[in-house]
C-alpha cells in the first residue's frame, strides 16, 4: 500500500519548536537544495539542525557529521535529501539510532523503507519539502 502523508504528523514535526533535525545530504554547496531548507528549519521554524555528509562538512555554522551513528544525544528527525536508490540505507540507520521521524525530501520514494520505518515506530513524511508545506499552510510557521 502506497503511503499518504499524515496532516497532523507533518503539523507537529514543523511546529516542536527546538527539535533535533538531522539533515542527511546537506553540504555547504550553496546549489544544493539541502542548504535553504536546512537554514529555513534552523531561522524560520526554530529547529536545530545537524549536517550529515560524507566530509563532517560545517554547514551555517553547524558541526557536521559523518553518518547518523555519530550524532551525540538524541535525533528526533532524519531529513533525507539522497537520491531515492539511497534512502532506504538512511532510513534504516535513523531506526538504529532511534529517531523519532524521517522525512523524505521531494522526490524521494521509497515505499519498503517508509514501511520499514512506520512498523518501527517512526513517524514517516514522503515527497516532500518542510517549506513547501508551511507555505502550503502558513499556520505551521513557528
Amino acid at each position: 500500500m502506497a503511503h499518504t502523508n499524515d496532516r497532523a504528523t507533518i503539523r507537529r514535526l514543523l511546529t516542536n519548536r527546538g527539535a533535533r533535525w538531522a539533515v542527511v545530504g546537506l553540504t555547504p554547496n550553496p546549489r544544493r537544495a539541502a542548504v535553504g531548507v536546512a537554514k529555513f528549519l534552523r531561522d524560520e521554524q526554530g529547529m536545530e539542525i545537524i549536517p550529515v555528509n560524507l566530509g563532517a562538512q560545517e554547514v551555517h555554522g553547524e558541526r557536521g557529521y559523518r553518518a547518523l551513528a555519530d550524532i551525540p544525544g538524541t535525533v528526533d528527525v532524519v531529513d533525507c535529501f539522497v537520491n531515492s536508490q539511497k534512502v532506504g540505507a538512511i532510513v534504516d540507520q535513523a531506526i538504529e539510532i532511534g529517531a523519532k521521524a524521517v522525512w523524505l525530501q521531494l522526490g524521494v520514494i521509497d515505499e519498503a523503507a517508509a514501511q520499514r520505518a512506520a512498523d518501527a515506530g517512526l513517524d514517516v513524511v514522503m515527497d516532500t519539502c518542510p517549506v513547501i508545506e508551511v507555505r502550503k499552510d502558513p499556520s505551521l510557521k513557528s
